[in-house]
């Protein structure tokens, strides 16, 4: 497996509680790609994603939370409902798993909002029934996913009308029924850029669905993993090592081995920087982007209708990350883990410098953070242009003075939770676009692909995870669906699908989705 993004643990932690020997081979001096950790002076650092659900429940239908189910791996989580919102209709603190957001609603909004939110909700019931209906773990791209969809076959007959709706625009959902409210169009807007790095006309409304069924039943709570992103790490490398797996720290893979000709070329093993070679008799699966991964093939491994349709995927724009650590002293002690700030909804929620999320995680979990200090995370959500930074250099004073002022809208939102937090500020950090290509091996420094479905074309492409090289697999968030946590785990189950028997994928299914708990 090349790289140890989340796409790539899961995949390996699957094949080796499967029974295959496998080995990772990671490029940084951590594992977890864009969701890896550091550590310095005492604090925890997070790179990637920080809003989850789903991980520590039994059942879930995170597919993440699947693979730690399957595994036999827990991630120590603390519950909490709350997010604190900056948006241009005003401040306010919103909860999920009940209808405090009504109450938001209709003092800062109005009754119309209130009304069609109702009516939302409602429309969203069988919609979340049917994206849970069908779980990753279960496709095979074989003959044999029969086999292992046979015990799903009641709950899909019973969403068979929603699953075309589920697999079109979430976009198109909207307009169907009629959702017209600015504010309800515009805050949806956001969910599904901040689920998929796409706006409501690029992302497949079976994310939203998924969305819904974690965030909006009764009594439903957020999940933030003790120790951040990198718990979630840790417990997939103890999944791939206690199975006999091996995980080599920068161990840089520079090309893809392939044997064989015509119809019989295969993807053999690779070959790292060091000259180091590692032969695979039963397959190379890529956690690289695909971007990243084409330049590791020899020119002739692949017909050119694939690299084709690799340089034809669109990719994400980028991040701009700003980590600090401060001196927490007189905050307020019900400060909240996470805070989205929105400048104006007329630019769009894709608009770049207009969105950022920040994360306080040491609120929740103090050992994040030396005592009486705090971790903050903000990031703009992929909507960093990638081109205003190519080619410069990372030392020159074009680039210092670039990240200085790109950063400025970070501390902006992060002020409006801690207003003097550039004066309490102990350790600061700024990621760039270059930053990402840098450490985590992403071309340009992107987010991940997008663009499969649009309003104009709503025929998802074929979600497999292979190729037309034998023996080689892909995964990652270049791949559809594209970025996100769920999303990269179901591109591991696909990939660990095409690997094992259809009777290790019912075994697996055994754990996560037993007979009976289907309905």
């Amino acid at each position: 497996v090349i790289g140890s993004g989340i796409g790539g643990l899961c995949a390996a932690a699957l094949l080796a509680k499967s029974g295959l020997s496998v080995t990772v081979l990671e490029s940084h001096a951590h594992a977890g790609g864009a969701a890896h950790a550091w550590h310095r002076d005492g604090y925890t650092f997070e790179s990637g994603p920080s809003l989850y659900s789903g991980l520590a429940a039994r059942p879930t239908t995170n597919p993440c939370g699947q693979v730690l189910h399957a595994i036999d791996e827990d991630v120590e989580c603390v519950n909490y409902n709350t997010w604190m919102c900056y948006l241009p209709e005003g401040d306010f603190l919103t909860e999920v798993g009940n209808d405090q957001f009504l109450d938001v609603l209709a003092k800062f909004v109005g009754a119309d909002a209130v009304s069609e939110w109702t009516r939302l909700k409602k429309l969203m019931e069988p919609l979340a029934t049917a994206s849970a209906a069908l779980p990753p773990a279960a496709v095979r791209s074989d003959i044999f996913g029969a086999y292992t969809l046979a015990r799903f076959v009641p709950g899909l007959v019973k969403s068979a009308p929603y699953i075309s709706k589920i697999m079109a625009p979430y976009s198109k959902f909207m307009d169907e029924n009629e959702i017209r409210d600015p504010f309800i169009r515009n805050y949806m807007e956001m969910l599904c850029f901040l689920l998929s790095g796409a706006p409501a006309s690029g992302t497949m409304a079976a994310e939203i669905g998924y969305m819904f069924d974690d965030w909006y039943k009764p009594n439903s709570t957020l999940e933030f993993p003790k120790g951040g992103s990198g718990a979630i790490i840790d417990a997939l490398i103890r999944g791939v090592e206690k199975f006999g797996g091996e995980i080599k720290l920068g161990s840089h893979v520079e090309e893809i081995l392939v044997e064989g000709e015509g119809a019989n070329k295969r993807a053999v093993g690779v070959r790292t920087r060091s000259g180091k070679t590692y032969v695979a008799t039963k397959a190379v699966i890529s956690n690289a982007t695909l971007w990243d991964t084409v330049p590791m093939l020899p020119p002739d491994a692949m017909p050119q209708s694939w690299l084709d349709e690799v340089r034809g995927t669109q990719m994400c724009q980028s991040f701009m990350h700003l980590h600090i650590g401060i001196d927490a002293k007189d905050l307020p002690k019900d400060l909240e883990i996470h805070h989205i700030y929105v400048e104006d909804w007329a630019r769009g929620v894709t608009a770049e410098q207009n969105m950022v999320l920040v994360s306080i995680p040491s609120v929740l979990d103090p050992s994040m953070a030396p005592d009486g200090k705090h971790v903050i995370h903000a990031y703009t959500p992929g909507n960093e242009p990638m081109a205003i930074w190519d080619g410069l250099d990372r030392t020159s004073d074009e680039y210092a003075r670039l990240k200085e002022e790109r950063s400025q809208v970070l501390w902006r939102a992060v002020e409006k939770a801690i207003p003097d937090v550039r004066a309490r500020a102990e350790i600061t950090m700024v990621g760039t676009p270059l930053t990402q290509a840098r450490f985590l091996r992403r071309k340009r420094g992107t987010y991940g692909g997008t663009g499969w479905i649009s309003e104009d074309n709503d025929t998802l492409p074929i979600t497999s995870a292979s190729t037309p090289l034998k023996g080689l697999l892909v995964v990652g968030d270049s791949n559809f669906p594209g970025p996100g946590v769920p999303a990269v785990a179901a591109g591991a189950w696909s990939a660990a699908n095409e690997l094992i028997s259809p009777a290790q994928t019912a075994r697996l299914l055994d754990v996560v989705a037993p007979p009976g708990s289907v309905k």
